[in-house]
């Protein structure tokens, strides 16, 4: 079921927010100093291009908490409040409800993604 819903996923939506994480990657990696964040970003696209089937456990250490406030300040609160609200119009519909699920995901690794591990 997995495989069909990120097959669905990708083609209504999932291609554009797994387009705007691989955007903001290229904008991080401009600088020398944002390349590590922009490896991340390019990690967390393939969450974003395929969510289903795959779990995110918060977490991290006192250099992943410096990280996730420099990337809330730079960029990541504007992709979780796009997320956020992705999900809250795909929530109106019980055919959307699986879907809009997989945007909250998004939204809440967009708030904190460093120091978060993906099964």
């Amino acid at each position: 079921m997995k495989i069909l819903g990120n097959i669905l996923w990708f083609i209504f939506g999932g291609f554009l927010a797994g387009l705007g994480w691989l955007l903001t990657g290229l904008l991080w990696c401009c600088t020398i100093i944002g390349i590590p964040v922009g490896k991340q970003c390019f990690k967390l696209s393939a969450v974003a291009f395929f969510p289903f089937g795959k779990e995110i456990i918060p977490g991290g250490k006192a250099g992943s908490l410096v990280l996730n406030i420099l990337w809330l300040i730079f960029g990541g609160f504007e992709i979780a409040l796009t997320s956020a609200l992705a999900g809250l119009l795909l929530c109106c519909t019980l055919v959307g409800i699986p879907f809009g699920i997989q945007h909250f995901k998004l939204a809440q690794l967009a708030l904190g993604p460093f120091g978060a591990r993906i099964k």
